[in-house]
């Protein structure tokens, strides 16, 4: 008899928890999502190699390369968008959305690769050679 009266009770006061923010807030200089840019990326797999959670795969065979993010790996730790040369890595400022199946959000992207574009050098001023004898004075 007891547990009926419990339950009666229960259900009498209705909801007794609070409701969980939608999305939880964010602080500045929170680091989201990857986001990737193909028309930047000249293939160079520099964010592979700075990913220490493995959540960016990169295969390269011959011209052609297939770059892929997962996110259900990544720390969100910004490593592979501070090393990225060509700038064609960012990351969100909000929180990732929410997904229900693996892989959900995981992205794969297959490109030629691009040859970086040369530097282009100052010229280099040349010294001024007096090769007249001339003295300047002293």
């Amino acid at each position: 008899m007891k547990i009926l009266r419990l339950l009666w009770n229960n259900l009498r006061r209705g909801i007794a928890t609070l409701r969980y923010p939608a999305a939880p807030p964010v602080t500045q200089g929170f680091r989201g999502l990857v986001h990737f840019d193909p028309v930047r990326c000249t293939g160079c797999a520099m964010c592979r190699f700075r990913c220490t959670a493995r959540a960016i795969t990169f295969t390269a065979q011959g011209k052609e390369f297939t770059w892929s993010y997962d996110p259900g790996q990544c720390t969100f730790c910004g490593r592979c968008v501070d090393g990225c040369k060509d700038h064609a890595l960012s990351q969100d400022p909000e929180c990732p959305p929410v997904y229900l199946n693996a892989g959900e959000l995981r992205r794969s992207y297959t490109l030629m690769r691009k040859t970086p574009a040369p530097k282009v050098q100052a010229p280099v001023a040349k010294p001024s050679v007096n090769l007249g004898g001339a003295h300047d004075g002293n």
